[in-house]
C-alpha cells in the first residue's frame, strides 16, 4: 500500500472547551472550524469529545445519540463541503448501547463523505495523585482496530488521546506509511503539565512523523479542567505551532510531507527495527 504523492498544505487545530450541551458544543466547534478555514487551512482537526464533556453518567447517556440519530455528524459533513476542507472530528461520544458509548473519531472529505472512522482503543482508567478518578471503560467500549486514512498529501494515522501512551500503536501506523499522526485529546491538567509536550514530541521523533493534536482546554461547564496547549509538531520533534494557553482558538502550521522522508533518511529507525525474542528471566538461586 503506497502513500499519497505529497505536496505542502496548511493544517489547523481547533482548541475547544466542550459543553455539557451537545448543541452548544457543536456550535462552538463549527465557529472555530470556519475560522480555521478562513485562515487558509485545508485540514482541520477538532479535539476528543467535540460534542460533549459530561462526567455525570445518567445525563451523559440522556444527551448522546446513536450514529444514525446524531445531529452533529450531518452538520460537520455540510461544513466540510461548504468550506472545501478535510475535516477531522477528533471524536464524538456515540451511543452504541443502552449504557455504552463509543469514543469515535471521523475524517470527512471535502465531498462530505466520512472516509474513516476510528474507535479509541485504549481506555483512560486511572487514579490520579490529586484524588481524581477516571474510568473511561465504565461508559465506553474500546475499539479493536487501528485506522489509516489517505489524505491528498500524506497518509494519516488516526488515534485519540490516551492512545498517546502506547507507542507500539504509532510504530505500527508509521510502518504502514503514516507520515502524519493525529492525536486529538482531552488531557487532564496534572497529566498535561507533566507529560503532554514530551510524549507528543516523542511520538513525532521516534516515528519521523508529523503530530497534529487538537485539545480541549480550560474549566468546562461540568467542572472538569483540561490542559489545552494544542500542538503541531514536525518529524524532527520541532513544535511548529502551539496554543500556549487553555482558551478556545485556532493554531495553524504549514505541513511539508517531504520532511517525513527526509527525517526518516537521517535517522532510519523504522527501517532499522528488528524482531527479537525475550526469554524468561534467569533465576539466580539465593546463596
Amino acid at each position: 500500500m503506497s502513500a499519497p504523492p505529497g505536496g505542502s498544505f496548511t493544517a489547523a487545530c481547533v482548541q475547544m472547551r466542550a459543553d455539557v450541551d451537545v448543541r452548544a458544543s457543536t456550535e462552538q466547534a463549527i465557529a472555530l472550524i470556519r475560522e480555521a478555514a478562513r485562515s487558509g487551512a485545508s485540514y482541520v482537526q477538532t479535539p476528543e469529545m467535540t460534542n460533549i464533556l459530561q462526567p455525570d453518567r445518567s445525563r451523559f447517556f440522556e444527551a448522546i445519540r446513536s450514529e444514525a440519530e446524531d445531529t452533529s455528524i450531518p452538520l460537520f459533513q455540510s461544513e466540510a463541503m461548504e468550506l472545501g476542507i478535510w475535516l477531522h472530528i477528533g471524536s464524538l461520544a456515540i451511543r452504541i448501547g443502552e449504557r455504552q458509548a463509543a469514543n469515535r473519531g471521523y475524517v470527512i472529505s471535502p465531498d462530505g463523505e466520512v472516509v474513516a472512522a476510528y474507535d479509541k482503543i485504549h481506555m483512560f482508567d486511572v487514579d490520579l495523585p490529586n484524588g481524581q478518578t477516571y474510568r473511561e471503560s465504565a461508559a465506553y467500549a474500546p475499539g479493536e482496530a487501528a485506522v489509516l486514512c489517505d489524505l491528498p498529501w500524506a497518509r494519516l494515522g488516526v488515534t485519540i488521546c490516551y492512545d498517546l501512551r502506547f507507542p507500539h500503536l504509532y510504530r505500527a501506523l508509521a510502518e504502514r506509511g503514516a507520515g502524519i499522526l493525529a492525536i486529538p485529546a482531552s488531557f487532564t491538567v496534572p497529566t498535561g503539565q507533566a507529560h503532554w509536550h514530551v510524549l507528543m514530541r516523542a511520538r513525532a521523533i521516534e516515528n519521523g512523523a508529523f503530530v497534529i493534536a487538537a485539545a480541549q482546554g480550560g474549566r468546562h461547564a461540568c467542572g472538569r479542567e483540561t490542559y489545552g496547549h494544542s500542538l503541531i509538531i514536525d518529524p524532527w520533534g520541532t513544535v511548529l505551532a502551539e496554543a500556549d494557553h487553555d482558551e478556545p482558538g485556532v493554531i495553524l502550521a504549514e505541513i511539508d510531507p517531504a520532511r517525513v522522508d527526509e527525517t526518516r533518511g537521517r535517522i532510519p529507525s523504522l527501517a532499522n527495527g528488528r524482531v527479537f525474542s525475550l526469554p524468561d528471566p534467569v533465576s539466580v538461586a539465593a546463596s
